[in-house]
């Protein structure tokens, strides 16, 4: 029993070092073909899946819901729900499949999210969030963690998130991500969400100070790795990067491993690049289509000479019947000849 003890508790050491840096988990976006690409520009970096709502893995189609490559670790499976029986089960059955890390979404402001009493309006019941991950612990050999608001419409972040923090971390919950905005569940798109609400950096800060023994990484509007070795130096075990880990990931992740964690070389574009097609290959063979793997490759040479040129090649010809990974190589040479000719 010690020593299963002692094995849990160095993995939770590797996963909060990994937490250094993390990818947010983005609806749309963060899924199984998102993810091999960012772990091929960053070995170090955790990966969250988009948000699976618990009954969905326990009643849906766990292989396209919840599969994974075996290369994507370190990966959470990010779960969305508030009945404490749904989300036990679910933490189960991501652990059994093999995640490092189960998440409790509680900053989501979606529509769909709210109708269900789940995401950011769970800010308004942090009893309720601790009785969901003391299930959850209790179902999963994994860390359970929380991402999290500071806030939802009218509360006074600076009075409910240190009530959050603590009623949640009673349940057992020691590592916390928190998106520093509000939530406006009235009034507001969740694309609004994300870029109105002010953010409030410094209330995340003191957080830290309040809570030395939380694990706290840092979400929202954070857009370069300047800004996230800044908050590392700062105090905060961990920055989660969102769309700009998306809209220009070889910028972000790239660089990550030498930057962040010390280790490592620059992972280029080109060679990530290089390094999907037999990836692509698998997936087509499999069935798939090559405009679903693409499609979160688009911004790979963001600000780069020929990236209008690769995005354009790959937007236009990826959906096509039989297009295949000579498109993406079309694409490359674009770029690298007009590259070599600057």
């Amino acid at each position: 029993m010690r020593n299963a003890a002692e094995a849990m508790k160095q993995v939770n050491g590797r996963l909060a070092t990994a937490a250094r840096l993390s990818v947010a988990p983005m609806m749309d976006w963060t899924d199984r073909h998102c993810r091999y690409l960012h772990r091929l520009l960053s070995h170090r970096t955790l990966l969250y899946t988009e948000m699976v709502t618990a009954p969905a893995v326990i009643h849906g189609e766990r292989d396209r819901l919840i599969g994974f490559d075996a290369s994507e670790h370190p990966l959470a499976l990010q779960l969305g729900g508030s009945d404490p029986v749904d989300l036990r089960e679910a933490a189960r059955i991501g652990a059994e499949r093999g995640y490092d890390e189960i998440n409790l979404n509680c900053g989501c402001p979606s529509d769909r999210v709210q109708s269900g009493a789940f995401g950011a309006v769970l800010m308004t019941r942090p009893e309720l969030v601790a009785e969901c991950c003391a299930e959850m612990i209790a179902a999963s050999p994994v860390e359970v963690t929380v991402k999290c608001r500071i806030g939802v419409d009218e509360q006074v972040p600076e009075e409910v998130l240190p009530r959050f923090l603590e009623t949640v971390a009673a349940s057992g919950v020691s590592r916390f991500t928190i998106h520093a905005r509000k939530a406006w569940l009235q009034g507001l798109s969740p694309k609004e969400n994300r870029d109105v609400p002010p953010l409030d950096y410094d209330l995340v800060l003191r957080m830290k100070r309040e809570f030395p023994r939380l694990h706290l990484s840092i979400n929202g509007g954070i857009g370069t790795l300047d800004e996230a070795e800044s908050f590392l130096a700062s105090g905060l075990d961990g920055v989660m990067i969102g769309r700009a880990a998306y809209h220009s990931p070889a910028d972000i992740l790239g660089d990550a491993d030498k930057r962040i964690w010390g280790e490592g070389a620059v992972t280029r574009a080109e060679d990530a690049v290089r390094d999907m097609l037999p990836y692509i290959e698998r997936h087509l063979a499999d069935g798939g289509r090559l405009h679903q793997v693409t499609r979160h490759m688009l911004g790979l040479f963001a600000g780069r000479p020929g990236a209008r040129g690769w995005r354009r090649v790959l937007s236009e010809g990826a959906s096509r019947p039989g297009a295949g990974p000579e498109l993406v190589l079309e694409a490359l040479q674009r770029v690298e000849d007009l590259q070599q000719a600057a």
